[in-house]
């Protein structure tokens, strides 16, 4: 059995960069995959058949169209988590190259999803590869590699499948979105708030007859902008933040007052902050109340490439754990030993730990390749020594958290 003063880091290192070539091909068939949210099966299979290729203990998709790969049998599951649908490309115009057709170079490949986040999904799959390769693995744990899906559209739905509808409880995960080249440990929690007002329809050429619901949102609107100055912050998530993001509304015609109206609210929790708390202070908005403003969460519900519906409410906890946890240790001592002293950080985004670390509890750290700036960004890259680098710090991570 290898303990952690055993592991050759060179050796592991070594081992790494003999995967780049092979790291490198399977991303840019993945980018070439597509597949936003509930359109991933393309990919999915193509993880499937990679891990049975590489001789996963066992390799499998579930009913939300989830790849599960397992690699060994031991008593303790920890798992390294990707998501694998991505974004669409916006405005083709922005980008330099045929986004899902993408490119490489000597040192980048590019395409949409590179960073967010089909990199780390290709680097998790090969770091418990490289364990296997060394003899790392020990009756102690099972590494379970997952590619989720849907998690554009909701992120953390994938896992709260897996935890509450198939009983998948690891003893910690990494997620592996973009980290900058460093060890992270918690984000803020967001949440999808919807403000409704009606009002009453009219010609247009008497609007004093009817009540313009979109003027009734016009106060609302510069009060919700204020709040966001009000919110709190704190040292290590940063500060809470809300945001318009959409605006809606319905009128018989284009000659007549508007009879509803209503919008979309991004909020950003930090520590502190809960979904109550949020939604009570849009609720006391003076606005609000004068004229009767409905405020409510969004659900979200939607049918997975394999046909099954899931969903939940767009509710989506804030969540950290400690620097001196063993979890971000253990990545920290493999970062040590390959790379030098890590930094230790958060995300600005969302990820699947809203509802593994959020919901349930299940400690999550996050070691991914990549830059979050590159996230649904036009010419979206990722670079191939972040590839190699993630997947040589993954491989060891269990044995160390397993010996320590």
């Amino acid at each position: 059995m290898t303990t952690t003063a055993q592991i050759d880091f060179a050796k592991v290192k070594e081992a790494a960069e003999g995967y780049r070539a092979d790291m490198t091909r399977f991303l840019r068939a993945m980018v070439k995959a597509k597949g936003m949210s509930c359109q991933e099966e393309e990919k999915s299979r193509l993880i499937l058949k990679e891990m049975q290729t590489l001789g996963y203990t066992k390799a499998e998709i579930d009913p939300l169209g989830n790849v599960l790969g397992y690699m060994g049998t031991g008593e303790t599951l920890i798992a390294f988590d990707g998501h694998i649908d991505t974004v669409g490309v916006g405005n083709i115009d922005n980008w330099d190259f045929d986004p899902f057709d993408g490119y490489e170079d000597d040192v980048n490949i590019g395409g949409r999803g590179t960073s967010d986040q089909l990199g780390g999904v290709v680097s998790a799959v090969y770091g418990a590869k490289i364990a296997k390769d060394l003899d790392l693995l020990s009756d102690k744990y099972t590494i379970l590699v997952t590619g989720t899906v849907q998690e554009e559209d909701c992120d953390g739905m994938n896992w709260l499948y897996m935890i509450e509808e198939s009983g998948i409880r690891p003893k910690f995960v990494v997620s592996t979105e973009a980290t900058d080249n460093g060890i992270y440990r918690g984000h803020r929690g967001r949440m999808e708030i919807r403000v409704d007002v009606g009002g009453v329809s009219c010609h247009g050429s008497a609007p004093e007859r009817g009540d313009n619901a979109i003027y009734k949102m016009a106060d609302i609107l510069p009060e919700v902008r204020d709040l966001n100055d009000r919110l709190l912050d704190n040292e290590f998530l940063g500060k809470g933040t809300v945001t318009t993001s959409e605006i809606f509304f319905t009128s018989p015609s284009r000659c007549a007052v508007a009879d509803s109206c209503s919008i979309s609210l991004d909020r950003r929790l930090t520590e502190g902050e809960t979904w109550q708390s949020a939604i009570k202070e849009i609720e006391e908005l003076p606005s609000v109340m004068k004229h009767g403003a409905k405020v409510s969460l969004y659900n979200y519900k939607a049918k997975a490439w394999t046909g099954l519906e899931y969903g939940q409410e767009c509710y989506f906890p804030t969540w950290s754990i400690p620097e001196d946890s063993p979890e971000v240790q253990a990545a920290a001592t493999a970062h040590q030993g390959m790379y030098g002293e890590p930094r230790i950080g958060r995300w600005t985004f969302s990820t699947n730990g809203v509802a593994i670390a959020g919901r349930h509890g299940i400690p999550v750290i996050g070691v991914g390749p990549g830059l979050e700036a590159q996230a649904h960004a036009p010419n979206e890259i990722t670079w191939k020594d972040d590839l190699v680098k993630c997947a040589a710090i993954l491989s060891v991570i269990p044995t160390i958290y397993c010996e320590n």
